[in-house]
């Protein structure tokens, strides 16, 4: 089999294997996607910031429930010139209510029930994207891999003309210039593999950042056809209302629109209830000779119970600049759902049309490879009969190793893009994927904290 046989059969075998080894103890696409739902930073910084939004609910519930203070003073003063000495003290436990405040709480309470719904889009959001990451990382280690192992026989078959150069030259039948064609060619391919490694390098760096672990032996990919949309149309409509971007825009409205009734109240009255008991002591010592004798007074005892109504008249402005403050932003909340379509929009037409245009460079590169491995032994056979030069075979051998290599690109961008189209869909999640793993719950730490009272602990014992 002569070296060229040998690049485009190595080429062949690896295109099978992936990265020429066992598949069946390689991992598999859905494997890396299973360690990156579970383990990427990014994804799990998002879950916690959705626990965080979650003691939102907690925070403004707190308007609805007494406040409860207990006190507790001792003083003591002395007269140096009538020597009297005065102790006091006492404690007490008081209890404050709010009846009335504007409906500030309640709109307070929605607006942060909102902000959860938010921030969980933003959580599918993020969960998304780190699933195509991880999809495209994948895909980058095995194209990278494959581009190696190419620029690899792509040397040795420049080495091979070396040498053949040179022995041609040895016996008469070549020239200098030949040779010094093959060297040049034999160079840039040894600078071509040296960067084709450390690309390799490079791409399993990002691997291990986005799914948490090393890539070892990977398995061929194909790309996630059931999960496509039947059209281009039909794409756009499902985006159009399961996309998490647009969602959580919208959910945003909601929260600002609680706001603005919020900010509202505190033009209003407020009314309160007060309570409280207490125990007070109060002892007076016997002033010196001839100036006057004290009296211990001992404990006291009281309570108290009243409303309090509160009507606000002129805030120097204030609250009328918040009301106009909140109006605003909630403009610009509706403006931002627009602007979350276009964009959901764009990246759909842009995925829709890199998966169709990576379809058909995937079918032409894979004729132009046959081709130009055709094209490549026919050149070597005529140039073994002097109808052709050693530049004609370096020029079809280059031919070859970018058709190879652009067969390989395009089937990686076939894959990716699928999942570009799905993840612009909204619908690239861990269930649909099928991946093994259990999903993520945030309404499971919502219900647990939304009606607590009292606790410092997390619900995961922090």
């Amino acid at each position: 089999m002569s070296l060229a046989r040998y690049s485009i059969a190595a080429a062949i075998v690896l295109s099978v294997s992936g990265s020429g080894i066992s598949a069946a103890s390689a991992e598999t696409i859905f494997g890396a996607l299973t360690k990156a739902y579970q383990y990427n930073s990014t994804l799990n910084a998002g879950r916690a910031g959705v626990r965080v939004t979650d003691e939102g609910v907690a925070i403004a519930k707190s308007g609805w429930r007494p406040n409860v203070q207990g006190t507790s003073d001792l003083n003591y003063a002395s007269n140096g010139s009538s020597g009297t000495r005065l102790t006091t003290g006492g404690f007490g436990v008081s209890i404050q209510q709010t009846l009335f405040d504007g409906f500030q709480t309640r709109n307070n309470v929605r607006g942060a029930e909102a902000q959860v719904r938010a921030q969980r889009e933003n959580l599918r959001n993020t969960q998304e994207t780190t699933l195509y990451d991880a999809a495209s990382a994948y895909m980058d280690v095995i194209l990278n891999r494959q581009i190696a192992k190419f620029r690899e026989r792509n040397l040795a078959f420049l080495n091979e003309q070396v040498r053949a150069a040179k022995s041609r030259l040895d016996v008469g039948e070549g020239t200098r210039t030949d040779v010094a064609q093959a060297q040049a060619s034999q160079a840039l391919a040894q600078a071509q593999l040296a960067a084709a490694r450390a690309q390799v390098l490079s791409s399993a760096a990002t691997y291990h950042q986005i799914i948490g672990d090393e890539p070892g032996k990977l398995q061929p990919a194909r790309p996630v056809t059931k999960l496509l949309p039947s059209s281009l149309s039909a794409a756009f409509a499902i985006a159009a209302t399961e996309h998490p971007a647009i969602r959580a825009t919208e959910a945003l409205v909601d929260a600002t629109e609680f706001s603005v009734k919020s900010a509202e109240g505190t033009l209003l009255p407020t009314l309160s209830a007060q309570a409280g008991v207490s125990r007070d002591y109060s002892h007076r010592a016997p002033g010196l000779p001839g100036v006057g004798v004290g009296t211990p007074n001992g404990w006291d005892n009281s309570a108290s119970v009243g409303l309090s109504l509160t009507v606000p008249i002129y805030q120097g402005g204030r609250a009328s600049a918040q009301v106009r403050q909140a109006k605003e932003s909630l403009g610009q909340a509706r403006i931002q759902v627009d602007v979350s379509r276009d964009q959901v929009r764009a990246v759909v037409a842009a995925a829709w049309s890199q998966y169709q245009a990576a379809q058909e460079s995937s079918r032409a590169n894979a004729e132009a490879v046959k081709a130009a491995q055709l094209a490549l032994d026919g050149v070597i056979e005529e140039r073994n009969v002097g109808q052709r030069t050693t530049l004609d075979v370096l020029n079809s051998q280059a031919d070859l190793i970018t058709a190879q290599i652009n067969q390989v690109s395009a089937a990686r961008d076939v894959v990716v893009a699928s999942y570009a189209i799905v993840s612009a869909t909204g619908r690239l999640s861990a269930g649909r994927l099928g991946l093994q793993v259990a999903e993520y719950q945030p309404e499971e730490h919502y219900n647990a904290v939304k009606d607590k009272w009292y606790g410092l602990r997390t619900p995961d014992g922090r």
